[in-house]
């Protein structure tokens, strides 16, 4: 790694065009905390605030910014928080933030001239983070009691001289958790035009994940419901409202304008395509190389790259900033950190129901430099989630567990795009949902490793006894009927086998393409797999001999030298035959 050229001054590390602030000095970096003052205050910050500029330079009067789940979004929020709003004497809420912004390129930049916005806004924060329900009353009320903090940040309010005595009454209804259901619909912008009154200057509005309640919704059946509510809710304020300044919203998936945003025409949204904003979230290489070199951790980079770069967003190559963050405070030990922070129900879905050729696409995904070639819309319709076969890739997209290098023409739905998993610790995500899938269809996780054991050991009787069983309680008599499932099946069933790398198909080896082969990472320990699978018609001549077909196709691997340029060493290769028809099954080995 080149040592840029290194600066540090008044707590600003500068590194090139690189800066971290780290006013307290120690070096700690900031995992899990999310609060703009905090992390300045104690920690190292990533100098993400050209944002601010992003914001006051944006086209429209209300930017969405989609990105994955642990991409920055909340601190970004925060630090937007803390730049725009007016301060207020005797809150520390909000205080005076000159000296956490004056380190920081925002001040600098264009001669200064953004300064003119630093605290010059009332501003109203709503995250909704923990709007995860499972029922839409309980959702409903939790909005209710964040829509009453958020007014108890401007208690003053209720003494203000600007505010009739209507307003005040307005006002106390919704801090005191008793507006009705209109006024709760109306409540965002009964605030707003308040701070408007008081303070005779236009609004600032900051909505944090606001798709989090749609996907709650979607997945505990209030879908329609939480729509409606946030449709009056955010349209109310958003639609040419002379009251607001202008708005940021954040959240993961692009939910379609059509169901919330339909009567905007001010909104300008921003997705991991976009060129605009391409650096402001996530780490890039220069900023991971800063923290290395910071911290004294140099020699970590290399596998930081391997483990958690890979994302393209706009124009830019981004690190996985949790992920990065958590690897530097754990001494540079890669594990999986991001896909460990919650749920991966978008990826298990696909994995435990998609059909034969959506798992084809997967398998092809996992392999070394593996690809798939899709089309992606990313104004997700919720009811369209199973129907639309696009939708799935679109939203495995936006959540970051896929990426792409192709950005161009961000809004088109017909571009088809080369998807790639982005890193090692998506591809390890990836694995760990398919052997558990296949774990449960072969009766659990010892009983799979027992299957691996026997494939290696070639023992045909009890390697054909057990997939007879997993075809017999798992697998649907009307999906098999043709060579696909099986194909399928045999996959995933091979990919977690100690000592073994994961399984490929269907490459060019010898005179042929081999159907799978299994290589292991130390041939002197464990055999090379070779297995070529056949498959019978049920009621044909060749279903009422599957032995016959299953020693068909353990001859066809030496006839046309599928084992050639696989690793192999003493522990020699195990070839397979299997033959399939209906949920029967034959099996034929010989080791070489």
């Amino acid at each position: 790694m080149e040592h840029p050229q290194e600066t540090y001054e008044a707590g600003v590390y500068r590194a090139d065009n690189v800066r971290l602030l780290d006013l307290a000095g120690n070096k700690a970096l900031p995992v899990g905390v999310d609060v703009f003052r905090t992390v300045v205050k104690n920690y190292i910050f990533v100098d993400k605030s050209m944002l601010i500029a992003d914001v006051l330079e944006a086209p429209g009067a209300t930017t969405l910014y989609c990105r994955p789940r642990r991409f920055g979004k909340s601190l970004n929020l925060s630090m937007l928080q803390a730049f725009f709003e007016a301060p207020v004497e005797g809150d520390p809420f909000l205080a005076d933030t000159t000296e956490l912004f004056s380190g920081l390129s925002i001040w600098d930049a264009e001669e200064g001239r953004y300064r003119a916005h630093h605290g010059a806004y009332p501003v109203i924060r709503f995250s909704f983070n923990d709007v995860k329900d499972l029922k839409w009353q309980t959702a409903r009320e939790t909005i209710r009691v964040k829509m009453a903090f958020e007014c108890s940040r401007h208690g003053y309010l209720a003494e203000s001289p600007q505010l009739t005595d209507g307003d005040k009454v307005a006002f106390k209804a919704i801090a005191g958790q008793k507006a009705s259901e209109g006024e709760l619909k109306r409540s965002l912008s009964t605030l707003a035009s308040l701070l408007y009154k008081h303070h005779e200057a236009p609004v600032v509005v900051l909505i944090d994940e606001y798709d989090a309640p749609v996907m709650a919704g979607y997945t505990n059946g209030y879908y329609n419901d939480v729509v409606d509510f946030l449709k009056g809710w955010l349209t109310g304020m958003l639609k040419s409202n002379e009251v607001l300044a202008f708005a940021v919203l954040t959240g993961v998936q692009r939910i379609s304008k059509e169901s919330i945003f339909s009567d905007l025409n001010n909104l300008t949204v921003n997705t991991s395509l976009s060129l605009a904003s391409d650096e402001r979230y996530g780490f890039t290489q220069a900023e991971i190389e800063a923290i290395a070199a910071y911290r004294g951790q140099e020699d970590g980079v290399e596998d930081a790259r391997a483990w958690y770069d890979g994302y393209r967003f706009g124009s830019v190559d981004v690190y996985n900033p949790w992920s990065a963050l958590n690897y530097f405070k754990n001494d540079c030990a890669p594990d999986l950190y991001w896909a460990n922070t919650s749920g991966n129900g978008v990826l298990g879905d696909m994995v435990r129901t998609s059909s034969d050729r959506t798992m084809a696409d997967l398998y092809h995904l996992m392999e070394p430099g593996g690809f798939v070639e899709k089309t992606l819309d990313l104004s997700v319709v919720f009811p369209d989630v199973g129907i639309r076969p696009d939708t799935l890739w679109s939203m495995l997209y936006l959540a970051g567990y896929v990426t792409t290098e192709d950005v161009e023409l961000p809004n088109s739905t017909l571009k088809t795009r080369r998807l790639h998993i982005p890193n090692e610790e998506i591809r390890e995500l990836f694995r760990a949902e398919v052997i558990q899938r296949f774990s449960q269809d072969a009766g659990g996780r010892d009983r799979l490793i027992d299957l691996h054991a026997t494939l290696q050991d070639g023992d045909a009787a009890i390697v054909e006894e057990k997939l007879s069983s997993i075809l017999l309680n798992n697998a649907s008599y009307h999906d098999l009927t043709r060579e696909a499932p099986y194909h399928t099946l045999l996959l995933g069933l091979l990919f977690g086998m100690r000592g073994y790398a994961d399984p490929v198909s269907n490459r060019e080896a010898g005179r042929g393409r081999f159907d799978v082969r299994v290589e292991p990472v130390r041939p002197n320990r464990a055999p090379l797999l070779t297995i070529e699978a056949k498959w019978a018609a049920p009621e044909s001549p060749e279903s009422t001999d599957l032995p016959s077909l299953a020693q068909q196709a353990l001859s066809q691997i030496d006839e046309r030298a599928y084992e050639s340029g696989a690793a192999h060493g003493d522990a020699g290769t195990m070839r397979w035959g299997i033959a399939f028809s209906g949920k029967n099954v034959a099996c034929a080995c010989e080791r070489a």
